[in-house]
């Protein structure tokens, strides 16, 4: 069976291509055949003017129309296409997703921040993690943060932030949204068991490669803090040159740290794991257990 999912961020759309393979007695297993990320930033014109201008909005549907050839050709069984903060908040958002169906086929579903923090659940990630802790879920995208919170198998708390690393880089995120964070946090994310973070979102995967953890091993918040201010002392094109990255990715890198470090620290977290997880992989898993409850 092949699954696509196709994740419209405030920064970026991605398609995932994944096989599912089925045996008997075992769980299943989701390989990935491809992953194409196409950087249209919809969130630097619509947190700034209300709307995704005309160009951005031309790329969309040029996305759209590579995403559906992709899909053909690697005939696809099923898909979900989900489109995040910024299409949530552009006032041409509707007629954006009419004339891609129009045009492509490809039905965007708008979903919200409480969604969006339960796809990346979807993963199923805690489910092998020691049961003696509490997990938070920190999303970081270019449109908003979503915390989701876990102990004893159970979710205790989830919530969307319209703190995002593009509304960071436009001047968007006032004192006062960070106050409501921080108050958030310190009121819901409380526990008596020791409590470790579980990160998704590229930034932050970005950052793991680049600090050389073993997979399966956590980042310490020590590290973060320090790798944050590290990065804020250089300039967009150093960054680039010093780690290997795309300048879409270097201009809200620092933004995506100040946010995960705030998170964590405000929660009193000392370590983050970053699996590598995002919402596409989420969408897959979703796709994959609708099916399987239908059948």
């Amino acid at each position: 069976m092949i699954i696509a999912a196709i994740d419209i961020g405030s920064n970026a759309a991605r398609l995932l291509l994944n096989e599912v393979k089925e045996t008997q007695g075992k769980k299943p297993e989701f390989i990935k055949l491809n992953l194409l990320r196409i950087p249209l930033r919809l969130g630097m014109d619509v947190f700034t003017k209300g709307e995704i201008g005309p160009e951005r909005e031309q790329m969309t549907y040029d996305a759209m129309r590579i995403f559906s050839d992709l899909m053909r050709m690697y005939k696809v069984d099923h898909y979900r296409a989900c489109a995040t903060s910024a299409m949530r908040d552009a006032r041409n958002g509707q007629h954006i997703i009419s004339r891609v169906k129009q045009e492509t086929d490809i039905s965007i579903e708008i979903i919200t921040g409480d969604e969006e923090a339960t796809l990346i659940y979807e993963n199923h990630v805690a489910e092998g993690l020691d049961n003696s802790f509490g997990y938070l879920y920190i999303d970081v995208g270019g449109g908003s943060t979503e915390l989701t919170f876990y102990e004893n198998g159970k979710m205790k708390y989830e919530h969307s932030f319209n703190i995002g690393t593009i509304r960071l880089l436009n001047g968007l995120v006032t004192d006062e949204m960070w106050k409501q964070m921080r108050d958030e946090i310190k009121e819901k994310i409380v526990s008596k068991k020791n409590v470790v973070a579980i990160g998704s979102g590229g930034n932050i995967n970005k950052v793991f490669s680049i600090s050389k953890t073993k997979d399966g091993k956590p980042i310490s918040t020590a590290f973060l803090k320090k790798f944050l201010k590290e990065t804020s002392q250089l300039s967009l094109e150093e960054r680039i040159a010093r780690y290997n990255i795309r300048e879409d990715r270097a201009d809200v890198m620092v933004h995506a740290l100040r946010i995960f470090t705030n998170v964590l620290t405000w929660a009193d977290i000392s370590r983050i794991y970053v699996p590598k997880i995002s919402v596409a992989d989420g969408l897959v898993h979703n796709i994959y257990d609708s099916l399987k409850r239908k059948s």
